[in-house]
């Protein structure tokens, strides 16, 4: 009898895991046999709305019943005045990565915003980035100018940071706004990386490279550096140096470029006095001063995760909701 009960206990388990493998491979073959959808989704949200509820809720909890009517009344004719011929501003957020990846989503932002954006309108991008990939933010700062080229007013926001290549994005603005302590600059350029060339030596390993021109290949990980490769590519960090600073002065002729062309960064009240930018203040207080006269809009696209990066997420989320619960309890003990 205990045998039957052990043997019905491995056949269940055995069960299980045929089903739970078979049930991953019918998500994999069903994802495969899909149609291809679009990579995204563009959503706009109406933040003008977003920020009359926010005040009709905390008007309703500190007036009396009447006063609320009154004051409701009152909001709702000058509305009328206003009317929907009203201007808009479209804001736009960016994030960036070490290698700019969110300029996917910006191009489809701007595009979208393109096509309906009349010249009185205006974008105010809320940008944060420490830098990265030169062509990366390059062309993160060539979709900026897609709306500049336009005559459509392009004001930036720095509320954390904006170096480096992020700075290269945020000075194609007509006009630059940061917070207090926000940090600006490091116009410069830098590479740096390992090499293990004395290390494999040392192990009696041998490291071959086959290169056709002089310098396709300047500075190696694992081959011996030469003098020569190394003063190249010294060179071409230097020539895009270069690139960068005529590009900040392009954007911003009223910049003393070789004053600040240094790699140093500055906080915002430091960078308003060196015109890195035009104006102390945040992008909250800017989107709440332009709220009486423009109709406000949140443009983003959103990219579609694919199975994967979905299944990552998920377990990641697990362990992270497993480890606060382990230190919960070893805090509680």
């Amino acid at each position: 009898m205990a045998f039957l009960m052990e043997y019905g206990m491995f056949l269940a388990k055995a069960a299980t895991i045929v089903f739970a493998i078979a049930m991953v491979a019918g998500i994999i073959v069903n994802a495969s046999h899909k149609p291809k959808a679009k990579k995204g989704q563009l959503e706009f949200t109406d933040l003008s709305k977003h920020y009359r509820q926010q005040t009709e809720d905390l008007q309703q909890r500190l007036l009396d019943k009447k006063a609320f009517k009154q004051w409701q009344k009152t909001r709702q004719k000058n509305q009328k005045l206003q009317g929907d011929d009203q201007p808009c501003l479209f804001l736009l957020e960016f994030t960036g990565s070490m290698d700019a990846r969110e300029t996917e989503s910006l191009r489809e932002e701007v595009s979208a915003l393109l096509a309906i954006a009349k010249p009185e309108d205006e974008v105010l991008l809320r940008l944060e980035s420490g830098g990265g990939v030169v062509h990366g933010y390059g062309l993160a700062a060539s979709q900026l100018d897609r709306i500049r080229k336009q005559g459509i007013a392009l004001t930036v926001a720095v509320d954390k940071v904006a170096a480096s290549g992020g700075y290269m994005m945020a000075c194609i603005g007509n006009k630059i706004i940061a917070a207090p302590f926000a940090i600006l600059g490091s116009i410069g350029v830098i590479a740096q990386l390992p090499n293990f060339h004395k290390l494999l030596q040392k192990n009696h390993v041998d490291f071959e490279q086959f290169t056709a021109g002089e310098f396709k290949r300047t500075v190696t990980l694992f081959g011996e550096n030469t003098e020569k490769g190394r003063q190249k590519f010294q060179q071409e960090l230097e020539e895009t140096h270069v690139l960068f600073k005529n590009f900040v002065q392009q954007h911003r002729p009223q910049l003393d470029v070789a004053r600040v062309a240094t790699g140093e960064h500055w906080f915002g009240y430091q960078a308003l006095e060196l015109q890195l930018v035009d104006t102390i203040q945040t992008s909250d207080d800017y989107l709440l001063n332009k709220l009486p006269s423009h109709r406000l809009f949140k443009v983003s696209y959103q990219l579609k995760k694919g199975l994967a990066e979905k299944v990552g997420m998920g377990s990641a989320n697990v362990v992270s909701q497993w480890w606060q619960r382990l230190v919960q309890h070893n805090w509680q003990r």
